[in-house]
């Protein structure tokens, strides 16, 4: 099981160069970056996590600038949105900024993907919350034709164009790996439809995490498809909650770092070195 590094990155926080380079250096796999193009003066949606929406929502750093600036200061760290809220974004754009960066960094890009929980934030991009998931699915899909096809085209509901140009493809073939976030009832479905892994959050319990795995390997190979990956948002620091992890299938734990001046970040990279040296001996 690899070990990697999720944050909500914002503006007063460390540089995302910096934080790239000093993840490599401590030996974590990856590095993820949150999304939200802006936060909702309303609040009507209320925060999944309870209370009061965090500081650091309302200022996240674009995650494919801080990604570019953090592959840019590496040569091995994996870079990768957790989650890139699709259904906010033009799917030809973003196949593009996707592509882009797996360009720049050499193949290291994971593309985790989320139909987002803010639903006014959905909606001043022109989204309707109640089709989300729908919308979710065809932008992917689309993206994924961009990728793999010379003259890409797609019609669907929700995402209709004829015949495009684009370039650079994904260096990495057929495309960067898309991990589709979530953990309502049909995530599984969406999973093996058209994702490559499985990236959920606020996991609680591991044995039960490790019966949807379960139920998702025995989906994918009804579906005629290999074992599927799953990445975990969160992972706690202890080694016993470690290795359970791992046991019931988990692939890759990412620690989630507060984004806090820089210094704190430091301290905190540095405690998380010790958890990952320790499991790595």
């Amino acid at each position: 099981m690899e070990l990697g590094l999720a944050i909500l990155l914002t503006d007063y926080s460390i540089q995302p160069a910096r934080l790239g380079a000093l993840a490599e250096e401590r030996d974590f796999e990856s590095l993820f970056l949150a999304e939200h193009t802006h936060i909702p003066a309303s609040r009507d949606t209320p925060y999944p996590g309870g209370a009061e929406l965090p500081r650091e929502y309302s200022h996240t750093v674009d995650p494919f600038v801080g990604l570019s600036a953090a592959a840019t200061a590496t040569e091995r760290l994996r870079v990768g949105t957790g989650v890139c809220l699709v259904t906010e974004r033009d799917p030809i754009v973003t196949a593009k900024e996707v592509a882009t960066l797996d360009h720049v960094s050499g193949g290291r890009v994971l593309f985790g993907v989320g139909a987002g929980w803010n639903k006014e934030e959905m909606r001043n991009h022109g989204a309707d919350p109640s089709k989300r998931w729908g919308l979710m699915r065809e932008r992917v899909e689309a993206m994924k034709a961009i990728w793999t096809q010379d003259e890409a085209e797609y019609h669907g509901r929700f995402v209709d164009f004829d015949p495009i140009w684009s370039w650079p493809k994904p260096v990495q073939k057929p495309h960067p790996p898309v991990l589709v976030g979530g953990v309502g009832d049909k995530v599984l479905d969406r999973v093996v439809a058209y994702g490559d892994e499985w990236i959920p959050n606020r996991v609680k319990d591991a044995d039960e995490l490790g019966e949807r795995i379960a139920e998702l390997q025995r989906r994918a190979e009804a579906a005629g498809r290999g074992r599927i990956p799953v990445t975990v948002f969160g992972a706690k620091r202890e080694q016993p909650v470690l290795e359970r992890l791992q046991a019931v299938g988990v692939t890759r734990s990412l620690f989630y770092v507060r984004p806090d001046e820089p210094g704190e970040v430091e301290r905190q990279l540095d405690e998380l070195a010790k958890v990952a040296a320790a499991w790595a001996g």
